[in-house]
């Protein structure tokens, strides 16, 4: 991959007051079930958005997420390897699976980090990777996620916070699939190589500088 195409990988949304105008309307999402499930000590949450390195990164900087695993979900193969999943025939998608404590921060903020941290407009496809294993994707654990998610896409596009309508697939989760060992904490251990300073790198530092007060404590 090219530097000029490993740059252009990846572009921020849209400006995260646009966001806040429309997640504030969704505040009012709270019912009895989702506090219900607030007050257990903790819930997961499954994204895909693109390659798995930058989304894990992303999260695992986020106060509240206990453990951010790079995965498989959402195909037909067992056990799928990084290599059958990038031929785009197992019909899985590069995800992670956030472990994260709800009191600390609730899903809509998940949400909220997510529609900001990749391009929801762009079927099967972020920047230069092409294909369903790179769809934008929310696998909703229970129809409580299920329903929050779509109200949130519902709201966003009424607030033409993006350019384009949102097409992130709402699904199941099914079996999600840890991928290889070499895939975790990849930004955490490789920070160093090209592509991390091209491209993960300038995501984590703005999501640093918009979501400042959502940081762990360092």
């Amino acid at each position: 991959m090219t530097v000029s195409k490993v740059l252009n990988r990846y572009r921020f949304a849209s400006g995260r007051a646009a966001l806040l105008v429309a997640f504030t309307l969704v505040g009012g999402l709270m019912t009895e079930q989702t506090q219900a499930a607030e007050a257990a000590t903790t819930a997961k949450a499954t994204f895909g958005g693109g390659c798995f390195w930058c989304t894990e990164a992303v999260y695992a900087q986020i106060k509240g997420v206990e453990s951010v695993v790079s995965g498989y979900i959402g195909g037909q193969v067992e056990n799928p390897t990084y290599k059958q999943v990038c031929s785009g025939l197992t019909g899985h998608a590069e995800a992670v699976e956030i472990t994260y404590d709800p009191t600390v921060v609730p899903y809509e903020k998940l949400l909220e980090i997510f529609f900001s941290t990749h391009d929801p407009t762009t079927l099967n496809r972020q920047g230069a990777d092409v294909g369903t294993q790179y769809r934008s994707a929310i696998f909703y654990h229970d129809e409580e996620q299920k329903k929050v998610a779509q109200q949130v896409i519902i709201r966003l596009n009424a607030a033409k916070v993006f350019p384009a309508k949102i097409v992130t697939k709402l699904e199941p989760a099914t079996v999600f699939y840890p991928a290889e060992d070499y895939h975790q904490d990849y930004f955490a251990l490789n920070g160093y190589q090209p592509y991390c300073q091209a491209v993960i790198a300038p995501k984590v530092a703005k999501v640093r500088k918009v979501f400042k007060d959502l940081l762990k404590d360092e």
